[in-house]
């Protein structure tokens, strides 16, 4: 009787074990079929590939025929086009045409009359390639008269040329992400750069000028770096030299803290209707999505032009911050109104035109190599998203080995670790029923051997 009972245990467990096996291939095979196709360690290359489609098809129609492109809400491109033959071109290309009545010839001939006006602090235009228009903007320190005279100027362009009042000012954000300390202010600091043989922080241009010495602290104790050469007005960016010549491990990661990052790939160009992201140490990790490009910006200052104008909020404290997206590093800020509450428009420095007249470029990580050395902690880093919010590019650990992530991905029902683990306990179970079996045998033969020949 104790025996059938052993013999009912081991088969009972046996069949467990099997069992165990198929329902852990199962969990491997649901988790590795349902994993998203943009992988934490590559970003995720649809939207750039959509504004490569569109960014060509307006380089080969022309300026004549096209006027802009941008991002659908399906994710494909839309090129704006001002005939027939131009939108079936589009459609071969698996792009969305839209017929606009003003190509992109005219648009930027009504920026270029705009800009030739007598220039009035707080105003603001961009080409609208959605709408087909030039959108005027003039913040709350705008005259009555200013905007009067500038109305007319408008209106001497012809009706495509929207005349918008905002509310706030069009101010440079000073101050910033991981904050620098200088004489000349409170900044942030942007991307980590390098001409091959010294390594910089990319930062706005009207951070300070050159020879501008940046500190980590208040006190002045724990020296940054030092302005070196930078534009602005005109444009706004400049270089800030380490003072030990290295950005150190981690130049490839922007953080927030919470040992959190985002490892920077390469760079690109904004298009419109991407979705970006943006840090700063006053307002933090902001989303929002690109409106516009080649925008031109009357601060009191100066005037910039060429910016990437967007949706993002920023407050002053924001300046210099980084503007990513997928991990592929965008532009640095550079002003903007309105607030993180009522929200408001920021404009971007892009950071391509940067690197390219200064001469530098990004210090970036691969994304084939998935995993590479856990980067530390540095004043020139910023942000990641929160959960809920949707790729801003690769999820790095700022410092050290993320043990506590390690293990939430392992017991995360939609990962291939509980499957795994079944799998694991399964062979054991059955390696475990096999070893007793001949244990048992063992023993059994040695008793029958005994009493044979006893």
């Amino acid at each position: 009787m104790r025996h059938a009972r052993r013999r009912i245990v081991r088969r009972v467990t046996r069949l467990a074990a099997v069992g165990g096996l198929l329902l852990g291939a199962g969990m491997v095979t649901q988790a590795v079929a349902s994993e998203p196709s943009g992988s934490p360690g590559v970003p995720n290359a649809s939207v750039r590939s959509a504004a490569g489609t569109g960014a060509d098809l307006v380089e080969r129609l022309g300026t004549a025929r096209t006027a802009g492109t941008w991002i659908g809400s399906d994710g494909r491109p839309v090129v704006a086009v001002t005939d027939e033959d131009a939108v079936a071109e589009v459609r071969r290309a698996g792009a969305t045409a839209k017929v606009v009545r003003h190509s992109m010839r005219e648009l930027k001939s009504a920026a270029a009359t705009l800009r030739s006006a007598p220039r009035v602090a707080g105003t603001a235009w961009v080409m609208d390639y959605r709408s087909n228009e030039v959108v005027v903007r003039g913040d709350s320190t705008v005259s009555a008269a200013d905007w009067s005279e500038l109305t007319e100027v408008a209106d001497g362009i012809g009706g495509f040329v929207r005349m918008e009042r905002t509310e706030g000012t069009f101010t440079t954000r000073l101050n910033g992400a991981q904050a620098m300390l200088s004489t000349a202010g409170r900044c942030s600091a942007g991307f980590n750069v390098t001409d091959g043989e010294t390594d910089f922080i990319l930062t706005a241009g009207h951070c300070g000028p050159d020879g501008s010495v940046w500190f980590a602290d208040n006190q002045g104790n724990e020296q940054v770096g030092k302005t070196v050469t930078g534009s602005f007005p005109g444009n706004d960016y400049s270089l800030v030299q380490y003072a030990n010549g290295r950005a150190g491990q981690g130049a490839d990661v922007v953080a927030i803290g919470d040992g959190q990052g985002v490892r920077i790939t390469g760079t690109g160009e904004a298009s419109v209707g991407q979705r970006v992201f943006r840090s700063g140490s006053t307002s933090g990790l902001r989303d929002g999505e690109v409106t516009g490009l080649n925008a031109t910006v009357n601060y009191p200052e100066g005037t910039v032009t060429g910016l990437i104008e967007t949706n993002v909020c920023a407050e002053p404290g924001d300046s210099g911050g980084p503007l990513f997206s997928e991990g592929i590093a965008l532009g640095v800020t550079s002003g903007g109104s309105g607030d993180c509450n009522a929200g408001g428009t920021t404009f971007f420095q892009p950071v391509g035109q940067a690197l390219s007249a200064l001469g530098v470029r990004l210090i970036t990580s691969t994304p084939e190599q998935g995993a590479s050395p856990a980067p530390s902690a540095s004043g020139t880093q910023s942000a990641i998203a929160p959960p809920d919010a949707a790729e801003p590019g690769a999820s790095a650990p700022v410092s050290g080995e993320d043990v506590s992530a390690l293990l939430s991905r392992l017991t995360d029902p939609k990962n291939v670790g509980p499957g795994l683990l079944i799998i694991a306990g399964s062979l054991i179970a059955l390696v475990a029923t096999r070893w007793i079996r001949t244990e048992q045998d063992r023993k059994a033969y040695q008793r029958y051997y005994s009493a044979t020949w006893g």
